[in-house]
């Protein structure tokens, strides 16, 4: 049968974020997209802002286009830029930037080039962009993944994220529905459902990702359990391959997901012929036997809104979260050969209903701690533990409200039916 992937993006012809290691698509994979239905597209960058010729803007990544998290970063950044007329000559990238004081020093020589908005994308990145921040005052910070802007009390300082837990949880139902289709066809009995997972660290982001991925997936698929192997990197190709291959080999995980940024665990699956969710794009090209589906947030919106607030003279919100409304979460691509029959049908059906708020991801009533369903969860939203606030209410935990509480995720408890495996990254 002719493979194809149902291109979820902007138009097939882009190829936008679906090949994680290279500029633009190879005619191979080329010949296998096809335009379709979109679930979750990127949608085109409208053009209403006149953004003056003096105008610059920089970006500072943890990694560079290798990374399937900064290049997502990347694509979205050149993707604003380019629609927005900004030329070459005004926008900078400076990558692999780490989380030291190497952040500060390319926030300031940004700043000193005269940008007017410096973006950073990683975690890690936070403390050295404030210091920055604090220094040049007539530039505008702003910090993706960040806890902090609503406590720090600078102005020019934001943080950013998405409710990528709805997308995440989209892509479990995918999961979910292969593994019902596993079963079906005898090729693994309901108790052996055990999705493995490689994550990076312990840290709220990654146990938010995953614990939805897995809620979709149990929603389809009541016996389907998870373990875990973490890193201790965001990016580490051979730890991030080991602990796919270990979930595989001596776990008897049956399908992988991550969220760690390189190739090494897709490419784990295709040499073992075990299906994969991978995350920040397709990885298809890593794995065409085995790839599934790729849920993504799409940073351009963001991009878009901070230049035109500050084109106009606006402010930027101290914290924004991006939603399946603004085009802020999406999906690069279903791998029809491989997917569960009917599973285009029942994702479009899941997306309408998170939109219409008949699904809550962390609906209380959809998952146990100890035994036990939450009223009350009084989570740290700010660092400080004397003022943590609780975060359920009318049924479920209300990740990523950046209005109530902040855009980066919080929820960081280990649900039953999810099993650890390491915590100490060893």
């Amino acid at each position: 049968m002719f493979k194809k992937i149902l291109a979820l993006i902007l138009a097939a012809a882009t190829c936008l974020a679906l090949t994680l290691s290279l500029a633009s698509c190879t005619q191979k994979e080329e010949e296998k997209l096809g335009e379709s239905e979109a679930l979750l597209p990127r949608n085109a960058i409208v053009n209403d802002v006149t953004v003056p010729s003096d105008f610059k803007i920089g970006l500072i990544c943890l990694h560079d286009e290798n990374s399937t998290y900064d290049k997502n970063f990347i694509d979205a950044f050149k993707s604003v830029v380019t629609a927005l007329n900004i030329p070459e000559s005004n926008y900078f990238i400076k990558t692999p930037v780490p989380e030291s004081n190497e952040c500060y020093e390319a926030a300031k020589d940004l700043a000193q080039k005269g940008c007017s908005i410096v973006f950073a994308d990683s975690f890690g990145h936070e403390g050295f962009l404030k210091q920055a921040a604090q220094e040049f005052t007539n530039v505008q910070f702003c910090h993706a993944t960040g806890t902090s802007s609503k406590i720090a009390g600078i102005d020019n300082f934001h943080n950013a994220f998405a409710s990528i837990y709805e997308g995440r949880y989209v892509a479990g139902v995918a999961a979910g529905l292969k593994l019902n289709e596993m079963i079906e066809d005898k090729k693994i009995t309901a108790e052996e459902a055990v999705i493995g997972y490689v994550g990076a660290f312990t840290y709220a982001e990654v146990i938010s990702g995953m614990t939805s991925f897995f809620l979709g997936a149990r929603s389809v698929c009541p016996s389907a359990t998870m373990k875990v192997r973490y890193t201790g990197s965001w990016y580490d190709y051979d730890a991030e391959k080991e602990a796919a291959n270990a979930l595989i080999a001596k776990d008897k995980c049956v399908l992988i997901s991550q969220h760690a940024d390189s190739l090494g665990a897709p490419s784990a699956c295709e040499a073992a012929g075990v299906p994969n969710v991978s995350y920040n794009g397709s990885t298809y090209n890593a794995g065409e036997e085995t790839f599934l589906i790729s849920s993504a947030i799409n940073w351009a919106p963001y991009f878009k809104y901070i230049i035109t607030q500050v084109v106009k003279g606006e402010a930027i919100d101290t914290d924004w979260c991006g939603t399946i409304a603004t085009n802020s979460v999406v999906l690069t691509g279903i791998n029809q050969d491989v997917v569960a029959k009917g599973t285009m049908e029942k994702l479009q059906q899941v997306i309408a209903d998170l939109k219409s708020g008949k699904i809550h991801v962390f609906s209380t009533d959809s998952f146990t701690v100890g035994g036990k369903h939450l009223d009350v969860y009084n989570a740290d939203i700010d660092g400080d533990p004397d003022t943590d606030v609780n975060v359920i209410h009318d049924g479920y935990f209300d990740e990523s409200n950046a209005d109530l509480f902040r855009s980066a995720p919080y929820f960081d408890l280990i649900i039953d039916g999810v099993t650890n495996l390491n915590t100490n990254f060893g």
